[in-house]
C-alpha cells in the first residue's frame, strides 16, 4: 500500500497539469465518500426516511460532486433530484428541518461550492440561483400540502449560508487572479528593465568601439596607405606589406561598422552581421602564413560536403581565428596544423602549433588580461559544443573544439 501511494505521489509531483486534475479527483472522491454514509444514515434514522429511498437519493447527491469535475450541468441537476427525493420522502411529522435535512444542506453547500471553486463565475452563480430556486420550487409544490412556513427557515438558511461559501470561494479566486496579474506584470517590467539595460550596453559598447577600436584601426589605415608617399625609397616588398596592412585594416574596420550597427539596433538584418564562415578559412591561413606562421589545413571531405549550421560555421572560424592569433603572439615561427573532420554529427577542429621558433613579443602589456581562451570556450558552448586546449610535452600548444552539427550533415 505504501508503494502505491509512493507511485502515486511521484506521479503527482512530476506531471503539472495532471498533478492538478488527480487532486481534484481525489478531493471529490474522499468528500464524496464520506458524505455518504451520513447523508443516507441520519436520513434513514433520524428523519424516518425510507433506507432504499435515502441510499439511492444518497449515492446520486455524492456521485454528483463528482461529476461537477465534467458536467456540471448534469452534476446539479443529479444533485436537486436527490433534494427533492428526499424532500418529498420526509414526513410531515418527522421533525426535519424540511426541505433539507442538515447532511443534505451541507452536500447542497459544498456542491456549489466546488463549482464556484472548480469554474468560472458566469458558471457558479447561475448553479447557486437553481439550486436556490429548486428549493423554493419545492417547497410551493409539496403534494402533501405542507405549510410554506415549515420550509422558511431552510429558505431563509440555505440561501445565506451558500452564497457566503460562494463568495468566499469566488473572491479567493479572484484574489489569485490578481496576484497572479500582478506577478505577471512584475516579470513584465522586470523584463522590460532589463532589455533597456541590455539596448545601454550595447550602446555603451558600440560607442567604445567607434571611439577607441574604430579610431585606432582608421589611424592604422591611414598610415599604411601613406607610408609610400610619406617614406622615400621604400622597397617594393615593404610597399606590397603596406599594401597588406591597410586591406587588413579595412576589412576589420568593415566588421566593425557591421558589429556596431548591430550593436545598435538589435532589430538590424541579420545580414548587417558578420558572420564569416570556413569558407573564409584560406584567408586565415594568408594572414597567418604572412605574419610568419606556416600553417597546414587538412580538412575532410565530409567536412566540405557537410552543410554547417550558421552558428556553428561562424563559431568554428572564430576559433581558427583566435587560436592562430595565439600562435602568432605565443609562438611566433610555429609549425601549425588545422584539422577538421566529422565525428558522428560532431565538427571536431583541432588546432596544433609547435613550439616557437624565435622570440614572442608581447603586443600588450606584461600582466594584461586575455580573454581568448575564454571566449573560445564561450562561442562553443553557445553552440552545444565543447572545447579543451592543454599545453604540449614537447611544446607548443592544442585546442580540439567538437561542435554539435545535428542532422546538417
Amino acid at each position: 500500500m505504501r508503494s502505491l501511494v509512493a507511485a502515486v505521489v511521484g506521479v503527482v509531483r512530476r506531471r503539472g497539469p495532471a498533478r492538478s486534475w488527480l487532486l481534484w479527483w481525489l478531493a471529490t472522491g474522499v468528500l464524496a465518500l464520506v458524505l455518504l454514509p451520513v447523508n443516507v444514515g441520519l436520513a434513514a434514522d433520524e428523519f424516518d426516511v425510507h433506507p432504499l429511498i435515502a441510499l439511492v437519493a444518497g449515492i446520486g447527491q455524492s456521485t454528483a460532486l463528482i461529476l461537477i469535475l465534467v458536467r456540471p450541468a448534469v452534476a446539479i441537476a443529479l444533485q436537486l433530484l436527490g433534494v427533492a427525493v428526499i424532500a418529498l420522502a420526509l414526513s410531515p411529522d418527522s421533525g426535519s428541518t424540511w426541505p433539507l435535512t442538515v447532511p443534505g444542506m451541507i452536500i447542497l453547500i459544498a456542491h456549489v461550492g466546488l463549482t464556484a471553486r472548480r469554474y468560472p463565475r458566469r458558471t457558479a452563480l447561475p448553479i447557486w440561483g437553481t439550486s436556490a430556486a429548486v428549493l423554493i420550487l419545492v417547497v410551493l409544490l409539496d403534494p402533501r400540502d405542507r405549510p410554506s412556513t415549515d420550509g422558511l427557515g431552510q429558505l431563509i438558511l440555505y440561501p445565506i449560508l451558500s452564497a457566503l461559501v460562494v463568495g468566499a470561494v469566488l473572491m479567493t479566486g479572484r484574489w489569485r487572479e490578481i496576484r497572479r496579474e500582478l506577478a505577471d506584470a512584475q516579470r513584465d517590467v522586470e523584463a522590460e528593465q532589463s532589455q533597456r539595460a541590455v539596448a545601454e550596453e550595447r550602446t555603451r559598447i558600440a560607442r567604445e568601439l567607434h571611439d577607441v577600436v574604430a579610431h585606432s584601426m582608421s589611424v592604422i589605415h591611414m598610415q599604411a596607405t601613406s607610408a609610400s608617399y610619406r617614406i622615400s625609397n621604400l622597397d617594393p616588398e615593404a610597399k606590397a606589406e603596406f599594401t597588406r596592412i591597410a586591406a587588413g585594416a579595412r576589412s576589420a574596420l568593415r566588421e566593425m561598422r557591421q558589429l556596431l550597427a548591430v550593436l545598435r539596433d538589435d532589430s538590424a538584418d541579420a545580414e548587417l552581421a558578420p558572420v564569416p564562415d570556413l569558407g573564409r578559412l584560406a584567408e586565415l591561413v594568408q594572414s597567418a602564413e604572412r605574419a610568419g606562421v606556416p600553417v597546414q589545413v587538412r580538412e575532410a571531405e565530409a567536412v566540405r560536403e557537410a552543410i554547417l549550421p550558421e552558428g556553428v560555421a561562424l563559431a568554428a572560424y572564430r576559433i581558427v581565428q583566435e587560436s592562430l592569433s595565439n600562435v602568432i603572439r605565443h609562438a611566433p615561427g610555429a609549425q601549425t596544423t588545422v584539422e577538421l573532420d566529422l565525428d558522428g554529427l560532431d565538427l571536431v577542429l583541432t588546432v596544433v602549433n609547435g613550439a616557437a621558433q624565435r622570440p614572442a613579443q608581447p603586443v600588450e602589456a606584461a600582466g594584461h588580461a586575455s580573454h581568448g581562451l575564454s571566449g573560445m570556450r564561450e562561442r562553443a558552448r553557445l553552440v552545444g559544443g565543447s572545447l579543451e586546449t592543454r599545453a604540449r610535452d614537447e611544446g607548443g600548444y592544442r585546442v580540439v573544439a567538437r561542435l554539435p552539427i545535428g542532422g546538417h550533415a
